[in-house]
């Protein structure tokens, strides 16, 4: 489910021509923002229910470069979640589909007034539940659940 639709600007833009690294993590976090409004907690939704979402882990993977005046776009996946809890993974694509980057995420809906973590209200965790899924493991992304390591080859 496409989420996000932005094009690169000049101020993401690096000294080697491409978007820089950090604005691959702010994109995502707009994504999130536009995740919550999706799902109900816009400034109205956050008031009316007293409940926000924190980023609690991420991990990104940069897979290709990002320019100025790219048009990009940022969908979600849904790879699992409980009543405060969503693991999702966010894929930047160019307009074209191919893949720039991804991050995989852990949220945590949270209580504004007493900053704790809380169960998301009935109708915001329908509309969790309704985000696109993996349809089993054969359809498991493989850019989730990875782990950040050197393999060594063995001799």
């Amino acid at each position: 489910m496409d989420l996000l639709e932005i094009t690169v600007p000049h101020e993401w833009v690096d000294y080697n021509g491409h978007m820089n690294d950090a604005e691959y993590a702010r994109a995502f976090s707009m994504a999130v923002e536009a995740l919550m409004e999706h799902v109900g907690l816009d400034a109205e939704g956050r008031r009316e229910h007293d409940l926000t979402i924190y980023t609690l882990e991420t991990h990104l993977c940069y897979l290709a470069e990002a320019h100025e005046g790219q048009a990009l776009k940022v969908k979600v996946m849904l790879l699992d979640h409980d009543p405060k809890r969503q693991h999702v993974l966010f894929t930047l694509t160019d307009i074209d589909g191919s893949e720039i980057a991804t991050s995989e995420q852990m949220l945590m809906a949270m209580s504004i007034s007493g900053g704790r973590p809380t169960p998301c209200p009935e109708s915001m965790a329908e509309r969790i539940a309704a985000l696109p899924q993996p349809a089993g493991d054969d359809d498991w992304p493989k850019a989730a659940g990875r782990r950040i390591a050197i393999r060594h080859k063995t001799a």
